[in-house]
């Protein structure tokens, strides 16, 4: 059987430029893509990236020798991609895309019709294979490729997940991180009643601030500098593709994505009383105890883009929140987004009158959280089932949805290999005690180390 390319991994493409993925493979994975899928009309975007221009370009031609038609729509975010696929009931997209990897990298997510992720269980090694081989079926006909803007119908869909005349107005600090947010918040700044203040706001390939990936405890200084030398009542920083939005309160404190799941499941449960919530396993007691409180289900689901939209297609779920700041919503075919969950936060702060430190305030003091911990380690599968074997007596519950999750009634903690990085990531939490999450960091990462 033929290899897959060392770009193609678990839920998408991502690879070194020119090394593990050029404009010829991207040409084969376009034209592999319509085979593969029978797609007669696909959307093509890309991020800013300085390679992106020119494979997007190259998918493009590969879908129209597939006999696929393009919509070229240019400079965008990854959920635009979604949106137009599936507003405009296409037959797939494709996104030209590294989001936060380093420079030097680009990569791609594919999706078929109804923006349904194509992942390696299903069909994305398939297209790999192909791309390698280039034995491509013979077309009857050579696609064209338009260039067409979605954005006006894409920002009109997201201001629909909010009651513009109920909000207030708001000092909101905007760190776009030089990538494709920027123009997405112009548009949205004219229709809504918030001050912006905008931080690395112009889309540079370069990325003269560094990689935009504010899960980085590095990355976040320039948002929090700004909110407290503003006096914002909040801050938002969007990584490279602005699939995921992190928020910052009134004070420039990072708020942990695993809070803003539970505030944003409340949120949906108070629309939608009894709905199911897909949430991912590294942190889960404060969003079972929020979801089971508001009426829901909570539904513990393997992390990944494409694990958590396939289960909640399944479940019916309405809102699905990864601690990683992927938030998914049932109206937006299933898709995560980084657009919907800062406009959702906001009205509930407009609404409530609270700060968001205020509404995420008792989720913090009675699920203290380490945060992802990140660690390069030669061996991780030997280390992880040292631990496994290290922590597992007396434990209250020990599973393996995705990678190791023990709990000890006080305090619990996951540990998994990444997906998509040679790393592990370690997550950890208490019951009300952040001393004791403090100490099994401390201790779980000495471990780690003295393991590998």
């Amino acid at each position: 059987m033929t290899d897959i390319p060392a770009c193609f991994k678990a839920y998408d493409i991502r690879g070194r430029v020119p090394e593990d993925l050029d404009a010829n493979l991207a040409r084969n994975i376009g034209q592999a893509f319509a085979a593969q899928t029978g797609a007669r009309t696909v959307c093509v975007g890309r991020d800013i990236r300085t390679s992106s221009e020119d494979l997007s370009a190259a998918v493009a031609a590969g879908l129209n020798a597939g006999g696929a038609d393009v919509v070229d729509i240019g400079l965008c975010g990854t959920e635009q991609i979604y949106y137009t696929t599936f507003a405009r009931e296409l037959d797939g997209g494709i996104m030209v895309t590294a989001s936060h990897n380093p420079l030097g990298y680009n990569g791609m997510k594919l999706v078929r019709e109804g923006s349904r992720p194509i992942s390696g269980d299903t069909g994305l090694h398939e297209i790999g294979r192909m791309a390698v081989a280039g034995n491509f079926p013979v077309c009857d006909r050579v696609g064209t490729t338009k260039t067409e803007s979605t954005v006006a119908p894409y920002i009109d869909y997201l201001l629909g997940y909010v009651d513009v005349d109920r909000l207030k107005p708001l000092k909101v600090v905007a760190n776009a991180g030089n990538g494709c947010a920027g123009p997405a918040i112009d548009r949205l700044e004219s229709r809504l009643p918030f001050e912006m203040i905008k931080v690395h706001h112009e889309p540079d390939g370069t990325f003269p601030h560094g990689i935009p990936n504010p899960l980085l405890p590095e990355n976040r200084a320039a948002t929090a500098e700004a909110v407290r030398a503003h006096g914002a009542d909040v801050g938002l920083a969007w990584d490279g593709d602005f699939d995921r939005c992190f928020f910052f309160d009134e004070t420039g404190a990072f708020i942990e994505g695993y809070y803003l799941v539970g505030l944003l499941a409340r949120a949906a449960l108070r629309r939608e009383k009894g709905a199911g919530i897909v949430h991912d396993p590294r942190l889960t007691w404060n969003t079972i105890e929020v979801v089971e409180a508001a009426g829901g289900r909570p539904i513990m689901n393997k992390t990944g883009h494409a694990f958590i939209k396939e289960r909640m297609r399944a479940e019916d779920a309405a809102y699905g929140g990864e601690m990683s700041a992927h938030h998914y919503f049932r109206d937006f075919a299933y898709c995560d987004s980084g657009m919907i969950p800062w406009l959702l936060v906001l009205q509930e702060m407009c609404v409530s009158g609270k700060p968001l430190s205020e509404l995420v305030g008792a989720m913090q003091a009675a699920y203290p959280a380490s945060g992802e911990i990140n660690r390069e380690i030669a061996d991780p599968g030997a280390v992880i089932a040292a631990a496994e074997a290290r922590y597992s007596p007396g434990a209250v519950t020990v599973h393996h949805v995705d990678g190791l999750s023990i709990d000890h009634a006080e305090w619990r903690f996951n540990l998994r290999m990444s997906n998509t990085e040679p790393v592990v990531r370690l997550n950890v939490e208490s019951r009300g005690d952040p001393d004791l999450m403090r100490a099994k960091t401390d201790e779980l990462l000495a471990f780690m180390d003295e393991m590998s």
